[in-house]
């Protein structure tokens, strides 16, 4: 009577672990369908309200003076949003970000109309698991390809997330400063 109450508790033990594997592949195989499927677009405007790192700063300040929204769009959804400022030099501040990259936008007038030498990432979110990290290698990779643009850095916040998406993500902590932190993704 034992062994048969034992066989039948392994069979059942057997029989979950199946079905779990077989759930945890199908959730895996959905994450990868999207993240192979997924592309990177520049968008007129984002919900402001959305950003959890800059929610102040509205689609005026975030796309003139040559500042861009990227996102990562699969099946007509925007799934991560990252915004960028184009510099010559590293800012510390939100104030020197719209400043240096307002001068970046002028000195290109005179020049060839190529904004700033450095993308400055100074928010980036994402509503799916993934979107993250994709839009900053899909973002990482357009500026590689670019014959302008010749580094990534971010003007992040002083939070232990931000510190740690961005080391997960293989860039270097670059300047601790008093409001933000920089980080560099390198070639």
């Amino acid at each position: 009577m034992k062994k048969n109450s034992s066989k039948r508790i392994k069979s059942r033990i057997k029989a979950h672990l199946r079905k779990n594997s077989q759930i945890i592949n199908r959730r895996l195989n959905d994450f990868f369908d999207w993240v192979k499927g997924a592309e990177l677009v520049s968008l007129k405007e984002c919900d402001t309200n959305e950003d959890p790192v800059r929610p102040e700063l509205n689609n005026e300040f975030r796309t003139s003076y040559g500042r861009k929204i990227y996102g990562v769009k699969y099946k007509n959804e925007i799934y991560a949003i990252m915004c960028f400022a184009f510099t010559n030099e590293i800012p510390k501040t939100v104030k020197e970000l719209d400043n240096l990259s307002k001068d970046a936008f002028l000195q290109s007038a005179l020049r060839d109309q190529k904004v700033g030498k450095i993308a400055i990432a100074y928010t980036v979110w994402s509503k799916k698991k993934g979107g993250g990290k994709l839009i900053v290698k899909e973002v990482f990779n357009m500026i590689k390809k670019s014959n302008h643009l010749n580094r990534l850095v971010t003007l992040s916040p002083l939070t232990e997330m931000a510190t740690k998406f961005h080391l997960r993500n293989k860039a270097k902590l670059i300047s601790v400063n008093r409001e933000t932190q920089n980080f560099e993704y390198l070639k």
